[in-house]
């Protein structure tokens, strides 16, 4: 147990390089056993999450000042440097001088006492540039060509930094990089069977906690982040509301549930969307979830109990794998797993786990996904397509693959208000730093009653 937030975040680091683990469940295992006041938590938290982030920059400031590359540097060595140079490079509320001893002192904890004064050297040599006005760029001496400059000073892989420009041009690339790198809001959703929204504003603002409504969500509103821990806030015990990021539930006004209606959500773990569809038909209906992993459909168990639902079953199972419910739903979810590029501000080591082998697995599994739950919706039913990423291959190629091979399905246009303007194909392509809200894909596909409805309707 350790009531430092730098040895924390400096054992969390470890132990994620050493067992290849995500970083938010290290973590998550860390603060529990941790005895930390609620500013350390933060503390610990943003030096996991922002090293995480900024690996790729941090490596490259090592790379420019030491003798020896930063691959070259020895592991535990490397991850004491990445937590000095963040906190002088990216966090704003600590002063350089705590920085650098407060590092140093990592050494001497850590077993790597003979290496504080090149610790110390470096940091203090690093220090000294920023004071006299040199720019983070310009201490890097950036390559010209845009895919490597930008991919070293926001610290992403080039791949990504490559895929953006192609789809946006250099300024807009730069403005998502910006808007990936700051920590998340906190977006949670009212839960209009319990509450008002106007009652969870007045309890919050009894605690001092702010916040706003999201517009054109109707059950949206966002805290900024950092507001302790989520059991804890005003509502949560009373199923008041849920967690879920605005564009996610915009996916639930696109599905469009009404009472009394047959609902399938394909994938649901981890049911933030299950529970939304359940509240939006007044859990008047069936909603059947279904998830392959028992562990992750366990949150869903404990929020249908929390926000007092009734309309849910929930099954274990692969959904390529449920005849029985061909021609049986109204409507169906499928929030297709993905690669989750539209999520790498939550997800902080996301980045540097995306690799086009994995794309091209998840599109295969999401068009599998796809042709089998089309045959669980009705004619003249409807299915919503959703990822959480930005990648064409896994969202508007996955939709036109589809439709090539279905002539009885096409494109709706949601007749709702929504804060996103769908495209010219009638679907929802959402850019974070465009919409301040998670990237997101989503389409609306409306199953035609024949062959010659299909025609008619082209």
């Amino acid at each position: 147990m350790t009531d430092n937030p730098r040895q924390l975040a400096f054992v969390t680091l470890r132990d994620i390089q050493r067992r290849g683990a995500f970083a938010d469940l290290v973590l998550d295992e860390k603060l529990r056993q941790a005895d930390l006041k609620d500013a350390d938590r933060r503390l610990g938290t943003e030096l996991v999450y922002g090293c995480t982030r900024r690996r790729r920059t941090l490596d490259a400031i090592i790379d420019r000042l030491a003798k020896k590359p930063a691959h070259q540097q020895p592991p535990d060595l490397r991850i004491i440097l990445h937590l000095g140079l963040y906190q002088l490079s990216f966090s704003t509320n600590i002063p350089p001088s705590a920085a650098v001893n407060t590092t140093v002192d990592l050494t001497k904890v850590n077993h790597l006492s003979g290496l504080g004064g090149f610790v110390n050297g470096l940091l203090r040599q690093y220090l000294r540039l920023l004071e006299a006005g040199n720019s983070l760029e310009s201490i890097l001496q950036l390559p010209e060509n845009p895919v490597s400059r930008l991919g070293i000073l926001h610290s992403f892989p080039d791949s990504m930094i490559k895929f953006w420009l192609e789809e946006l041009g250099e300024s807009q690339t730069e403005q998502l990089c910006d808007w990936f790198n700051q920590s998340p809001s906190l977006d949670l959703r009212i839960n209009p069977l319990s509450t008002t929204l106007e009652t969870v504003e007045t309890a919050f603002q009894q605690r001092e906690i702010i916040g706003s409504p999201i517009p054109k969500l109707p059950q949206g509103w966002r805290l900024s982040y950092g507001v302790g821990a989520i059991a804890n806030l005003p509502g949560y015990d009373q199923g008041w509301w849920t967690v879920q990021d605005a564009s996610a539930q915009l996916v639930g006004y696109v599905v469009d549930p009404q009472p009394g209606e047959i609902i399938i959500d394909a994938c649901a773990a981890p049911g933030g969307k299950t529970t939304h569809i359940a509240e939006l038909m007044g859990d008047n209906g069936k909603i059947i979830a279904i998830d392959r992993s028992p562990g992750r459909l366990k949150p869903l168990q404990q929020n249908i109990k929390r926000l007092k639902l009734r309309s849910i079953q929930v099954e274990v199972g692969d959904s390529r794998h449920f005849p029985q419910y061909n021609n049986t739903a109204d409507r169906v979810l499928l929030d297709a797993p993905c690669s989750g590029g539209g999520t790498l501000h939550r997800r902080s080591d996301a980045r540097w786990r995306q690799t086009p082998d994995q794309i091209r697995q998840l599109s295969q599994l999401q068009a599998e996904l796809l042709e089998m739950v089309s045959h669980w919706v009705k004619p003249g039913g409807v299915l919503v397509y959703a990822t959480c990423t930005l990648h064409p291959q896994e969202n508007e190629w996955a939709i036109a693959s589809f439709l090539s091979r279905h002539p009885t399905w096409r494109v709706e246009v949601p007749n709702i208000d929504l804060p996103v303007e769908p495209t010219k194909e009638g679907w929802l392509k959402i850019w974070p730093h465009r919409h301040q809200m998670d990237g997101f894909f989503i389409a609306k596909l409306r199953h035609l009653c024949s062959t010659t409805t299909a025609e008619k309707s082209k």
